[in-house]
């Protein structure tokens, strides 16, 4: 059997130990061999065969001689499973999980045998719209795509001491330095930071939190993005980690809201990113395949991605970290979505709804908003996430101002956008709008917040060979037929409204999308990645219009 690309990828590039052991072979699924970590519905797990409600993981592991230390324990570790996930080792019950979007884990000392060890899994996933399920549907069409089941990131070992384990970092950049925060199970830890002069930058803390400056630091930007490796260690443990100094906020200038990184006005020229792949489905061949996506779009001039209703492995952001991509990071929504009520409505102009006292089951509003929380921990301390999305076109929406103000608190050095497109309330950071018909001059007429066109665009372009569903073709206003006729759609509506827009205090805007998906044919590049759409020297020359359009109206007003 081929080896994954994501074999000997560690799955967590900030809390990186040297004991690791993948478990990505040998797996069966209800009884007939899958390649992990892939989805069953995803080409490349090999599966071929229909997928249930219910699905039965099975292997079997044995763990190299000496990889559990004397005082250490065992943790098992599963990047994702949809959407409810039951673990038993060795016929013992060891951990339940509910949600498919994040990750989690579990001791599993106490279980493990000397020799060959059974683990199984029983995940179920009945797409229920009481947990985050993005754009899955059971019957993909339009904007609604092949559903993801089970196992879909890296499941992996690790040994960890039993007593002064690193189980967590938080860290909050500045222009200056950090403030680090640091559980190592209330046992003293050492912080040691290189410099580019050979010197090592050093502090000790034990009560949290602590402060470190940085003697002549280097900022991460796009063009710049410049990341500090550091290494904590406890008497017992040792973990590398790595941070960057950067700041995201808002400034009255010349009369409009500014988005500023580290202090100065930047413009989010992005494209949507939906983080699906023809052969992967929601996870790409190996992690490889993210740095390729990136280097695509930066290629095109852009510098932001908004990843949409959907959260990936931590090496996708890593790899936005190291090669500087801004993301805007959509939390996942959950709840029922009416096509009549949340697009066409809004799309004719009837863009305000009170969304107080509705969005059905409290259970249902419950995990949506501990799942909130949970994303943000757990992204937390990737510089390239300046900003969060709540909702998304009304999907799954409600008391929209009191979810702000639950969430703010717990990351305010980034902008959170309440509502994208429609339906906005009071509180939000932002001022969005999405537009895809009739290109019209935007204007930011709202007091502390800065204007984003967080979506537009979306002209299909089909090319033969390279598109997934022959019958379908998917996007928004009348197809293109050549590379210069998108080009000029492109062209026209960057003229026409985002440029037109950036002296009244347009800060972004967010061209649909990076790649095709399944039907839809409205990306930039076809779902194989194998053609590019559009010129990329055009699409530089949009990008430097923006760039001196933004200087000059934060210059002259």
């Amino acid at each position: 059997m081929e080896h994954s690309g994501w074999t000997c990828y560690y799955p967590r590039p900030q809390l990186r130990r040297d004991s690791f052991f993948p478990l990505t072979e040998a797996w069966t699924l209800n009884g007939r061999p899958i390649r992990i970590p892939w989805p069953p519905q995803a080409p490349q797990s090999s599966y071929g065969t229909g997928v249930g409600d219910v699905l039965h993981y099975e292997t079997v592991f044995t763990l190299p001689q000496g990889f559990i230390p004397e005082n250490h324990r065992v943790i098992l570790h599963f990047g994702a499973v949809d959407q409810v996930a039951e673990v038993w080792v060795n016929g013992h019950s060891v951990t339940r999980h509910e949600g498919g979007y994040l990750p989690f884990s579990a001791d599993i000392t106490g279980v493990l045998g000397d020799g060959e060890n059974r683990l199984s899994v029983k995940a179920t996933d009945t797409l229920s719209h009481d947990y985050p399920y993005g754009k899955q549907h059971k019957r993909p069409h339009g904007m609604w795509y092949t559903p993801v089941s089970g196992i879909w990131q890296p499941v992996w070992l690790e040994a960890v001491p039993a007593t002064g384990a690193v189980r967590s970092v938080r860290v909050t950049p500045d222009l200056t330095g950090i403030t680090i925060e640091v559980d190592a199970g209330g046992e003293e830890y050492n912080i040691a930071v290189p410099q580019e002069n050979g010197k090592i930058l050093t502090a000790a803390g034990k009560d949290n939190p602590l402060r470190l400056e940085l003697p002549k630091p280097c900022l991460w930007e796009p063009d710049a993005p410049y990341l500090y490796p550091m290494t904590i260690t406890t008497a017992t443990d040792q973990v590398e980690s790595y941070f960057a100094l950067r700041t995201v906020t808002t400034e009255e200038i010349n009369g409009h809201t500014r988005l500023c990184l580290n202090g100065k006005p930047i413009f989010l020229h992005g494209v949507l990113d939906q983080g699906y792949f023809e052969d992967g489905l929601f996870l790409p061949r190996g992690p490889e395949e993210y740095d390729a996506d990136i280097l695509r779009m930066k290629e095109l001039g852009f510098n932001t991605l908004r990843k949409h209703i959907k959260v990936e492995p931590e090496a996708f952001y890593y790899a936005c970290d190291r090669l500087g991509m801004l993301v805007v990071q959509d939390m996942v929504n959950s709840g029922e979505y009416r096509y009549v009520r949340d697009t066409v409505m809004p799309t004719l102009g009837r863009k305000k709804r009170k969304d107080v006292g509705v969005g059905g089951a409290e259970q249902r509003k419950l995990f949506f908003e501990r799942h909130c929380l949970d994303t943000i921990v757990h992204l937390n301390n990737h510089p390239c996430i300046i900003g969060w999305t709540i909702f998304n076109e009304g999907w799954g929406q409600y008391d929209s101002d009191r979810i702000y103000r639950l969430l703010k608190p717990s990351d305010p050095t980034r902008f959170f956008m309440s509502t994208s497109g429609w339906f906005a309330q009071k509180e939000s950071d932002v001022q969005s709008e999405h537009v895809y018909f009739n290109s019209r001059v935007l204007n930011g007429n709202q007091p502390g917040k800065f204007l984003f066109l967080s979506e537009c665009g979306g002209f299909s372009r089909r090319i033969e060979g390279h598109v997934s569903q022959e019958r379908k073709n998917y996007g928004y206003g009348e197809q293109a037929e050549t590379e210069v006729d998108l080009q000029v759609r492109i062209r026209l509506m960057y003229h026409d409204m985002v440029l037109a827009s950036i002296p009244n205090g347009l800060c972004g805007c967010i061209y649909t999308q990076l790649s095709d998906v399944e039907g839809e044919t409205n990306g930039l590049y076809t779902y194989d990645r194998q053609v590019r759409k559009i010129d990329p020297a055009a699409m530089r020359g949009i990008a430097a219009e923006v760039k001196q359009a933004l200087e000059k109206a934060v210059e002259n007003g």
